[in-house]
């Protein structure tokens, strides 16, 4: 079969060649149907081949991507980050509406909490609902940020979300609802929010959860790939001086 793949690829490069010349074979491109008809397994080797390279011109993009926005990414002074001075540093694109990232929150907070060396760097990815929106940019406000672990927390726990759970998580933490409201309309945290999207397009990543570590991006809430890319960071390159943001 793998002989035979070449010849596949070569009738069917000649077949096109033969098209952009406008040369009307027909017994050729009979030849070409009938051998595909023959040995189908060809086509699907094409298709994983076609698929494989594609996958690798996608993590070529990213790891170009991900040097050109590294400032950005890991040290944007506007980002709520946590164990400032590790010295690993994970960054993570959510959404409080996201069932996912609902699901990956307990375990997020968990590592955060039981590995002071690795920095998470918090990206508010708001896009899922109006509601979800509005908490990210509640979050953002000077008024909130101390809290702004506790209310990721409890955001993430709660199902739906909407202005009343908002509320109320809000109040729990001891930070006024109305005050991180009127703070939320600041077009710098707008901003914050955009740029955010536009770094989201760039990397690559068009749904959350999504993690990156090191020149790694982990899309979904695949916590065994988070961990075990947390652990080659820590051994390898990837890992970066502490810094106080």
């Amino acid at each position: 079969m793998k002989a035979a793949a070449p010849l596949a690829l070569a009738l069917v490069a000649a077949l096109a060649v033969a098209g952009c010349q406008n040369t009307e074979d027909a017994a050729f491109g009979a030849k070409v149907r009938s051998y595909l008809l023959a040995h189908p397994e060809v086509l699907e080797e094409m298709a994983a081949k076609l698929q494989e390279k594609q996958q690798l011109k996608q993590q070529t993009a990213a790891k170009d991507a991900l040097a050109k926005f590294r400032q950005q990414l890991e040290r944007d002074p506007r980002d709520l980050v946590f164990n400032s001075g590790g010295s690993v540093t994970v960054v993570e694109f959510f959404d409080y509406n996201c069932g996912y990232c609902k699901v990956a929150a307990p375990e997020v907070v968990k590592l955060i909490k039981s590995n002071p060396d690795v920095r998470f760097v918090f990206k508010e990815f708001a896009f899922q609902t109006q509601d979800s929106i509005a908490a990210a940019k509640m979050v953002l406000t000077p008024t909130a940020r101390p809290k702004g672990l506790e209310l990721y927390t409890a955001l993430m726990a709660q199902k739906p979300l909407n202005p009343e759970t908002v509320d109320r998580v809000f109040k729990a933490a001891g930070v006024d609802p109305a005050r991180a409201r009127a703070g939320a309309n600041d077009p710098a945290i707008e901003r914050q929010i955009a740029e955010t999207h536009d770094l989201a397009r760039a990397l690559g990543i068009d749904g959350t959860p999504a993690f990156v570590v090191g020149d790694q991006i982990i899309h979904g809430a695949d916590l065994n790939a988070l961990k075990a890319a947390i652990e080659a960071a820590r051994a390898g390159p990837m890992k970066r001086p502490s810094s106080s943001t």
